[in-house]
């Protein structure tokens, strides 16, 4: 039976052939090196390398009349090649297509309705398969999917859904309260910052105070009181007058 060595070296061969991209190939290894520990494990780089995004927002917003676009890119880290994409709209498809291989764009080979237009793209490996909408209606309201299949992984699927509601119009957010907020805290922080420039002008005219007095005392108990003949003076008695 062989080791975990010998199936390292054969897994070493396989990805000399260029089946696994360098995104899979330090996890492949893993798996190789613990077959017994981490059952199944070489399908993981697999099932998780084609990946299919539909943006942040689960749900997007467009007033009736206009034109929205519906977001979608793939990635896989193994490559594709005659990848086969589509939307589907509830569970009808709309818009059907493939893409060749990296350097190539994507390509239209079925499309349900005239106002849908492919704005997808491959360059600078965006691999981008994103449909514009147009002259929306309000029965286009729904739940799109886009769906991708890539033949180099053993046909591997997948997808990623995006809600659309078509409205009146959009409703204006009401920042009154964020604003209200922000500009008290502003005036908070504004205030704390004075607080603390006069507390610092405050100490340093106590301060110059402080040491003037010192200056002054200083300065007094050096005086000569001969004139004044004060308690305590440094005056010294005057000969008498010789007659």
């Amino acid at each position: 039976m062989p080791g975990a060595g010998d199936r390292g070296k054969a897994l070493a061969r396989w990805l000399g052939t260029g089946l696994l991209g360098p995104e899979c190939v330090s996890f492949s290894v893993k798996a190789a090196m613990f077959p017994c520990a981490m059952p199944g494990l070489f399908l993981l780089p697999v099932s998780l390398s084609l990946e299919v995004s539909v943006g942040k927002y689960p749900t997007i917003y467009a007033v009736n009349g206009t034109e929205i676009l519906l977001p979608c890119t793939f990635s896989s880290c193994i490559g594709f090649r005659d990848l086969q994409f589509r939307w589907i709209y509830n569970n009808k498809t709309i818009i059907d297509g493939i893409v060749k291989n990296e350097k190539s764009d994507p390509k239209v080979t079925f499309k349900d309705d005239e106002r849908i237009t492919l704005e997808g793209s491959t360059k600078e490996k965006k691999n981008n398969i994103s449909i514009l909408l147009r002259d929306l209606e309000f029965s286009d309201t729904g739940k799109y999917t886009c769906h991708v299949k890539n033949p180099k992984e053993n046909n591997l699927e997948h997808n990623a859904t995006i809600f659309l509601q078509v409205v009146d119009q959009l409703e204006e957010v009401d920042n009154t309260l964020t604003l209200i907020i922000l500009a008290v805290v502003g005036g908070v922080i504004g205030l704390l910052i004075l607080i603390l420039l006069l507390k610092k002008l405050i100490t340093f005219i106590l301060k110059k105070t402080q040491e003037k007095k010192k200056e002054c005392l200083v300065s007094s108990s050096g005086n000569d009181n001969t004139e004044n003949g004060l308690p305590g003076s440094k005056a010294e008695e005057k000969a008498p007058t010789k007659v």
